[in-house]
């Protein structure tokens, strides 16, 4: 799924965010990043994404699909939920994750605004698990909801491990070991 060798990287030649920097995440996996802000958590990601490139290292990963923190931003506000999931992947099965994700079908038809954080961030996982990636980048998901919503839309993205690997970038220690296989901390 992940594979992450020796990976250097620095915004400038004096200060490296990463040196020597290994990891690996398999199917069936979840592995937390956590540390504060400003650690490099989600340059991380963008390493991965292939939107940075590092200065040593290797990174192979197979197909990503991500999960950002804010759900109203990872949608358009103008247009409706469905019609923004079938920009990017097919709706192919859609039906049955809207029944494992508990997220009416009828939802999809709403422009973003028109729903809950909770209900929003299950379509970002619905868009994530349509596109039937080897690995999601969930970017501090659950960080724009509340207690008990933090929890149930975790226990959702956790019901679908044995399809992908999940790599999981959060504040939240205590979340990161209720949920992980690994946890590596960044300072």
């Amino acid at each position: 799924m992940l594979d992450i060798e020796n990976l250097t990287f620095s915004y400038d030649k004096k200060t490296n965010i990463y040196k020597d920097f290994s990891l690996h995440v398999s199917k069936g996996e979840v592995v937390c990043i956590v540390g504060p802000s400003g650690s490099g958590k989600s340059t991380l990601f963008e390493l991965i994404s292939g939107n940075l490139i590092p200065n040593q290292g290797n990174i192979k990963v197979g197909k990503i699909s991500q999960i950002f923190q804010d759900p109203y931003t990872s949608f358009h506000p103008t247009y409706r939920v469905i019609d923004q999931i079938k920009d990017v992947v097919s709706l192919s099965g859609h039906e049955d994750l809207c029944k494992e994700l508990n997220l009416e079908i009828e939802l999809l038809k709403s422009k973003p605004h028109q729903l809950s954080g909770g209900q929003l961030q299950r379509c970002s996982i619905l868009r994530a698990l349509l596109m039937k990636p080897d690995i999601i980048l969930a970017d501090e998901p659950t960080s724009a909801l509340d207690n008990i919503t933090q929890l149930d839309v975790m226990k959702l993205l956790l019901k679908f491990l044995d399809n992908v690997g999940i790599l999981l970038i959060t504040h939240d220690e205590s979340l990161a070991s209720w949920c992980s296989d690994k946890t590596i901390k960044i300072v």
